[in-house]
């Protein structure tokens, strides 16, 4: 068995082990070679395994170690991002911060999109500055933009798969809440 098998599951009392917080380091340094800031992925990460869900400011200071001003400017990070949202729990005073919903497929076909369209026009836009140069020299733009354009053509096909797939995983999991009739 792995190293993970053996790990208990995160419960909302537990405080994070070893494990767990090699994991989020391991996420920090991830998105921080990514050109983003190491605590926002800790923050990321966190949300991601902790339980329950939904986390306090107080709770993401106490299990990532960091202080408030490190993690309120995660958040907001996180937030503006779309990744994460700030919700309020019937009842407490204290707002909560959560991963959003379906965020993935959704940060991906913005972000890609945009990324795709501008790096298919800047090749083009090269590719017009090499106008009547020899193929040898136009083969590396020419490239970039083939690859662009198949990008923004396929890519689209790629989130319909997924969404189609997380349907398929999600109505065999949903099916014991819908009532029989």
């Amino acid at each position: 068995m792995s190293a993970a098998q053996h790990t208990p599951p995160i419960t909302e009392d537990a405080a994070p082990t070893k494990d767990v917080h090699e994991y989020v380091e391991s996420f920090g340094l991830y998105w921080e070679q990514a050109g983003l800031p190491r605590m926002a992925g800790r923050i990321l990460s966190w949300l991601l395994i902790c339980e329950p869900p939904h986390q306090t400011m107080h709770e993401l200071t106490k299990a990532l170690q960091a202080s408030k001003s490190s993690i309120s400017t995660g958040t907001r990070m996180l937030i503006q991002m779309g990744i994460i949202e700030r919700i309020s729990m019937p009842g407490q005073r204290r707002d909560h911060f959560r991963v959003v919903p379906d965020s993935w497929s959704h940060i991906m076909e913005e972000k890609a999109r945009k990324q795709f369209t501008e790096l298919r026009r800047l090749s083009e836009r090269g590719l017009a500055l090499l106008d009547g140069a020899s193929p040898a020299r136009r083969q590396r733009l020419e490239e970039m933009r083939d690859y662009y354009v198949f990008m923004e053509r396929e890519f689209p096909l790629i989130l319909d798969h997924w969404r189609a797939h997380r349907s398929a995983v999600e109505r065999p999991a949903l099916s014991h809440l819908i009532p029989e009739e």
